[in-house]
């Protein structure tokens, strides 16, 4: 059976990590700050913009929330991305997605100052991103993708040289992740599948590792896996149990992947804390750049 990749535990380390660093901050009188921006009361969206607040409180952060109505208009998003550009006292933040219906999403996200993008998506970064293959990189990282890495970096997997195949295009992880696994300080060769790929199950069958995150449930058999394999399991789909008579969350991993991989990351428990863990880390990397003199 396949060893776990645990991102409970991992991000428990990483939270813990933080909270000295954030007590660091504080004996030079600064105090990182989590700013949020919810439209609306979609019960997704407020349950996950609570998680982070209470992240927050574990570490030190503050918490900053904007909460509009569902009936908050394009102007009303604009001037709070503007407020909170402008306030000091937040090093980072989000707009929530996603927004109302007829919101321009890209172009309102494009307004956050892009040394407070917490989720590390915004257009200059993603640049930075792309144009940093040798160098260091200070700019904010998308949280799921360097989730991802910190996740097998933390249980000594090495990732230098090997094949990896990514399921699914989307900004968050697909798209993105590309762009830090190809980096020469990691120097691993990626093959983006999604719904334009012919064959995707010989695809994964000749990858070392497996990045697999359209929000099909259990898409990605046992018989696709090659042996020994790191599988992780980004997706996330909502499935109806009937002997619990309730819905549960379900990845994009069949369970009988852990038969033939080496590794998996469990779902959920795997990469979603990752995922929360590192927003806090773009967070408290914003403050200590703010409180460095250049």
């Amino acid at each position: 059976m396949a060893q776990i990749l645990d991102g409970k535990a991992t991000a428990g380390a990483i939270r813990t990590e933080l909270t000295e660093r954030v007590s660091a901050l504080a004996a030079r009188g600064v105090t990182p700050g989590l700013g949020t921006i919810l439209v609306g009361e979609d019960p997704g969206s407020v349950s996950y913009v609570a998680g982070k607040h209470r992240d927050c409180a574990q570490v030190g952060i503050a918490s900053i929330r904007v909460d509009l109505p569902e009936t908050a208009s394009e102007a009303d998003v604009r001037a709070a991305i503007e407020q909170l550009n402008a306030d000091s006292a937040c090093t980072g933040y989000i707009v929530q997605l996603p927004l109302p219906k007829g919101m321009p999403t890209n172009d309102l996200l494009e307004l956050i100052d892009p040394a407070k993008d917490a989720d590390g998506l915004h257009p200059t970064n993603l640049g930075r991103l792309v144009l940093r293959v040798n160098e260091e990189i200070t700019s904010p990282l998308p949280c799921t993708p360097a989730g991802i890495i910190e996740l097998i970096d933390r249980h000594g997997l090495d990732l230098h040289g090997k094949d990896i195949c990514v399921l699914g295009r989307g900004v968050t992880v697909g798209r993105s992740i590309g762009l830090l696994l190809t980096r020469r300080a990691i120097n691993a060769t990626v093959t983006l599948c999604h719904t334009g790929t012919k064959d995707v199950a010989e695809k994964v069958r000749t990858a070392d590792v497996v990045i697999a995150a359209t929000g099909q449930t259990h898409m990605v058999k046992a018989h696709w896996v090659k042996p020994g394999a790191i599988v992780l399991d980004v997706g996330v789909s909502r499935v109806y149990d009937e002997a619990a008579g309730k819905y549960r969350i379900a990845g994009d991993i069949d369970p009988a992947v852990g038969e033939v991989a080496s590794w998996v990351s469990p779902n959920p428990g795997g990469v979603g804390p990752m995922t929360r863990a590192m927003l806090l880390a773009n967070v408290v990397k914003a403050a200590e750049q703010a409180a460095t003199p250049s």
